[in-house]
């Protein structure tokens, strides 16, 4: 028996003999000193706390076959995925005239027609039934602003219901919305056709957000925002999510007081996530936005991401505790489809025709090459201890950085400087379920 090349040791405190065992592959924890340690490594333990160990990952029997398995790993999930799950953007229009909007110049009046829904449904009625094991349908509709197309989701959904009803499958979906359309009405109205859930984008305290997510006419929207999500927040539940610039990243605790003092306490909000803004290629991005990175691994995102996660958890609030975690485009059964029905594999890839992998009418055409898939399955990165949370890092963002796909968006002075940290918030604030 072997510690994992997945498995991560940090001091549980400075000078302290009692460390964290951190297993990048399963997200499990244990404390132990530094006798046990020594134990593990020279193969003296019991066989029970060594089956214990096995299962946590922290060890494993063999360093080989351990690397043969993380090269199925995708694999794996791919065969006993049980879920279908799309991004529909069904529109590219908005009321607001964000100031970094991804879309850029690809806005404008563009909606998803009823015959392209039509074919839409058709695909998922064929993708589903030529896919073994699925038994739930999940979408998440997004634009532009998808509350602007309210009456799309409800065609979509009720001819999706009909269909799952009749082969004994679930159905969900869930709004990525800029809140401003998130009446009570319209959530009281989406819950019966099967919303589960939102995430609305505000991005920090009210002068920041009006700053950079005015209506068109000028006028800000947080306002009206925050008040539709108090609203609507005991009907279904709310993510909050929010975009940030190293101009502006140590403001945004004070929107997390706001909402405290306001009534939108951690009891009526699922969680809180805040990243930062994405440099968009020249052509597509805003004309007048210089903001943003290209990079995870730019150093003021260390202390930007471990202090905001802090910011987040100590006023009670939920964040997304430290898990394996893979870019959408190594997944099967996940996909975007556009308002056209032309289908990519990742967001920031809409639009980018030599990165469409087909449309709903005549499906999904083979993009191994053209996405550089499974970019990690090379040495480096299967010796990575960093690798199931990585998995070759981002290929859009090293798209829009580099100019191509080529090679790997590495990660790792990113976790070098954050991942203690942040395993340590995840223990400090209960996060660790299922850890020994």
């Amino acid at each position: 028996m072997q510690l994992s090349r997945y498995c991560k040791i940090y001091p549980k405190k400075d000078k302290s003999e009692t460390f964290i065992l951190f297993s990048t592959k399963e997200a499990s924890i244990i404390e132990a000193n530094r006798p046990y340690i020594e134990s593990i490594r020279k193969n003296r333990l019991p066989k029970k706390e060594k089956e214990e160990l096995l299962e946590l990952g922290i060890i494993v029997d063999d360093l080989k076959k351990e690397r043969t398995e993380m090269l199925h790993f995708v694999d794996d999930i791919n065969s006993i995925n049980n879920i279908f799950r799309a991004y529909v953007a069904l529109n590219l229009d908005c009321n607001l005239a964000c100031r970094y909007c991804f879309e850029g110049t690809r806005k404008g009046k563009h909606y998803m027609t009823k015959e392209t829904a039509d074919s839409f449904v058709e695909f998922v009625k064929r993708r589903t039934a030529d896919s073994k094991g699925i038994d739930e349908i999940n979408l998440v509709f997004y634009g532009g602003e998808p509350l602007l197309s309210s009456e799309m989701i409800i065609y979509i959904s009720k001819r999706i219901k009909e269909f799952v009803k009749r082969k004994g499958m679930n159905y969900s979906f869930s709004i990525i919305t800029n809140g401003t359309l998130l009446t009570k009405k319209n959530v009281d109205k989406l819950k019966s056709f099967g919303l589960k859930d939102v995430s609305v984008t505000v991005d920090g305290p009210e002068n920041i957000h009006n700053s950079y997510r005015p209506f068109k006419s000028g006028r800000g929207s947080f306002d009206v925002i925050f008040k539709n999500v108090k609203k609507v927040c005991e009907i279904v539940d709310i993510q909050i999510g929010g975009n940030y610039t190293k101009d502006n990243y140590s403001r945004f605790p004070l929107l997390l007081d706001y909402m405290m003092d306001n009534g939108l306490t951690p009891d009526k909000v699922s969680d809180v996530r805040f990243d930062f803004v994405t440099k968009e290629s020249e052509g597509v991005a805003p004309p007048d936005f210089r903001e943003g990175v290209l990079s995870l691994n730019e150093p003021w995102l260390f202390d930007a991401n471990i202090f905001l996660r802090e910011e987040i958890l100590k006023r009670g609030y939920k964040a997304q505790r430290v898990m394996p975690v893979a870019c959408m485009i190594e997944f099967k059964e996940r996909m975007l489809i556009n308002y056209d029905g032309s289908i990519y594999k990742c967001p920031g890839l809409i639009g980018r025709k030599e990165f469409c992998v087909g449309n709903v009418k005549t499906g999904i055409k083979d993009y191994t090459k053209s996405h550089n898939l499974y970019n990690w399955k090379n040495d480096e990165c299967l010796d990575c201890s960093y690798l199931p949370l990585c998995f070759g890092g981002c290929r859009y963002m090293k798209l829009v950085r580099d100019g191509n796909m080529n090679g790997v968006d590495c990660k790792k002075p990113f976790f070098d400087a954050t991942l203690e940290a942040l395993v340590k918030q995840d223990i400090k604030y209960g996060l660790t379920d299922g850890s020994k």
